[in-house]
């Protein structure tokens, strides 16, 4: 986008019901489907304009591997694998043609994306999106397929190519030379989730590691990308939603898990207190006001939350396996052993993210029984820890 004068005046005198701007509106509606869990009714308002639209193809991408995720299913994760593949050929449609001559340049000189339209720097940045959760999908089936390294070395070179295209995209945005186009919130909002989420996951790798991945070009800084991810959040744009979501899964489980530092609940309460206003009967908001009363000690009102969650939608039954390991740990907690020993049980059967923890916690629920308690389903916990 150079300032200059032909091309500043073409992007100046660009409608306000371009295709970009109406794409963006459609994608946006079609998020607030999927936020009210109107799950069906997103991904059809999508699919039809998945080959012509770079923001239709990726959101329906996105809602799939947002699927595949929560399944674990292997056909899940391929389906929207493939679907992801597809959506990053359709904004290559879109991104700027080079020609041999420009492309020699390119290896001798870094590209200059300053006289890119704005529908080229939208392609680049849907495009680095692509790339990164086609990696996301990668690694997921390395781990759960016991693929070959090479497909593990394949996902690594897209997320090297998405870091490299992030990094790229947030230099223009620094630009003196850069001019806004109509719809640069939503640009804005990608470089910051694409920056945010990179710098915040790469600080949480150990020590040792990430010396390794700063030497072949990654760079990671917990306070930046925290700061990126907040701006984004915070902004009206495609991506608000998304960066709030990364940052209460960091707030909510990821310090947690990974026992990287100390979870802000404050302020996971206040990126989720707008959502729940607007979506009260949001799925995902709903679990997320659970994992919050959780954290602060209060698991009866957790428990209400989690299994408001599992009544609000009955769609995606795998997002109930989420609520259903909470619950279990809410019951744990209270020393219901019964309770806990019915949500294991039913992930142990509905369930494939591991069924050996499923059935170690069935056996371990059974040896704290009283020696009056019935076995539920006749199981024995001698039998199930063997």
């Amino acid at each position: 986008l150079l300032s200059s004068g032909g091309r500043k005046s073409e992007l100046l005198s660009r409608s306000p019901a371009s295709d970009l701007n109406v794409a963006l509106h459609e994608c946006m509606a079609a998020l607030d489907l999927f936020l009210s869990n109107k799950f069906s009714d997103a991904l059809a308002s999508l699919q039809a304009k998945t080959k012509d639209s770079m923001y239709h193809a990726l959101t329906y991408a996105t809602i799939l591997e947002m699927q595949a995720m929560m399944t674990f299913d292997p056909q899940d994760i391929m389906n929207a694998g493939n679907t992801m593949k597809e959506a990053q050929a359709t904004c290559q449609k879109f991104r700027k043609k080079s020609t041999v001559a420009d492309s020699i340049n390119n290896l001798v000189h870094r590209q200059s994306l300053e006289n890119f339209t704005e529908e080229e720097i939208h392609a680049e940045i849907c495009y680095a999106e692509c790339l990164l959760q086609r990696a996301a999908l990668t690694f997921l089936q390395v781990w759960l397929l016991d693929e070959n390294m090479v497909s593990f070395i394949k996902g690594g070179i897209k997320v090297r190519n998405s870091y490299q295209t992030y990094r790229e995209l947030d230099s223009l945005i620094q630009s003196p030379h850069y001019v806004k186009g109509e719809n640069h919130l939503h640009f804005e909002g990608g470089v910051k989730l694409g920056v945010g989420a990179f710098n915040l996951t790469l600080s949480m790798f150990p020590a040792r590691i990430l010396r390794l991945l700063e030497f072949v070009g990654f760079s990671g800084n917990k306070e930046r990308g925290l700061l990126q991810l907040q701006e984004g959040a915070s902004s009206y744009s495609f991506r608000s939603v998304l960066c709030t979501m990364l940052l209460l899964c960091y707030h909510t489980f990821m310090t947690f898990v990974l026992g990287t530092g100390k979870g802000n609940v404050e302020e996971a309460e206040r990126l989720l207190k707008p959502y729940l206003a607007r979506y009260p009967k949001g799925a995902i908001f709903l679990f997320f006001a659970g994992r919050i009363e959780t954290l602060k000690g209060n698991i009866d009102a957790a428990i209400n939350r989690y299994e408001e969650c599992c009544e609000a939608q009955q769609y995606w039954k795998q997002f109930h396996h989420m609520c259903y390991w909470e619950l279990m740990w809410c019951f744990t907690y209270k020393r219901q052993w019964k309770m806990a020993f019915f949500y294991a049980d039913l992930l142990s059967k509905e369930n494939t993210w591991s069924k050996a923890t499923y059935i170690y916690m069935k056996a371990a629920y059974l040896s704290m029984f009283g020696p009056d308690d019935c076995s539920p389903f006749g199981d024995n916990e001698v039998e199930l820890f063997r």
